[in-house]
């Protein structure tokens, strides 16, 4: 399913690529901007709009990039889908100071943002982050909605839901105590527990239907990451065997002389 995607560009090497559904998201925002009374205008903000959430989105996942690159990591592409950004990674480090740093790295670069436009220009009268009123269809209502969504997504990130930034911090911390599997195991665990609950309250508390989606997709995105590092210790353990088994296997005696035989 990842795999129904368009590649546009690359950022320092980094693909940045569409997943094919994507595009209906574009649509059916230009059509409600377009249908609410707006006509054109309001279907050209819209997709405005929807375009500066996301390219905040592509910000907080470079910011995990460069980050990884910077110890030397590959990141292979950062893919956009209608539940926000993903960036793949060719591994992932297994010490905890370097996966702290990689993962801080995204919400850093989204609470920078927010600095950056309450700097310039200065916070909507009546704002709180708690507010989801309507911004006004102007200059300063598109910065105030900007440093809205950048505090709410790098205070989201940060819920410990793995495999979602807190929840890899979460990971973090526990392998600084235990084996890094049995890390993965309770941080998804607990990712789980928490997806489930944030589902359920999207759906019959605030009737947000694509958050639930987004959990949902939380929910086993986690599993599915954790059952890979569990194969890949597996694999690990079972080739350390081998090679241990190699380099102990007793020697063979050489073979006599002749002269004794």
């Amino acid at each position: 399913m990842l795999g129904w995607s368009i590649n546009l560009f690359r950022i320092r090497g980094i693909q940045l690529a569409l997943h094919g559904s994507f595009l209906l998201l574009l649509a059916y925002v230009a059509w409600e901007g377009w249908s609410s009374g707006g006509g054109f205008e309001g279907a050209a903000w819209s997709v405005a709009i929807l375009g500066a959430f996301f390219t905040c989105v592509v910000l907080h996942e470079l910011g995990h990039c460069f980050a990884a690159m910077h110890f030397g990591i590959g990141v292979r592409r950062i893919l956009l889908m209608p539940i926000g950004g993903m960036a793949e990674f060719e591994s992932i480090p297994r010490e905890p100071s370097r996966e702290l740093i990689i993962t801080l790295a995204g919400p850093a670069v989204n609470f920078a943002i927010a600095g950056l436009l309450w700097l310039v220009a200065g916070l909507p009268a009546g704002w709180s982050v708690w507010s989801f009123g309507d911004f006004e269809a102007n200059l300063a209502g598109f910065a105030g909605l900007l440093l809205h969504w950048n505090l709410l997504m790098g205070c989201f990130n940060l819920a410990p839901v793995f495999p979602m930034d807190g929840g890899r911090i979460l990971r973090a911390l526990l392998a600084i105590r235990m084996p890094y599997i049995r890390a993965t195991f309770w941080a998804a665990s607990v990712g789980k527990v928490l997806a489930v609950i944030a589902a359920l309250l999207a759906v019959f508390w605030f009737k947000a239907y694509l958050t639930a989606v987004l959990f949902a997709f939380i929910f086993f995105a986690g599993e599915t990451e954790y059952r890979a590092v569990r194969r890949r210790e597996l694999e690990d353990a079972h080739w350390r065997e081998m090679l241990a088994r190699l380099n102990f296997a007793p020697v063979p005696d050489p073979a006599p002389p002749l002269s004794e035989r």
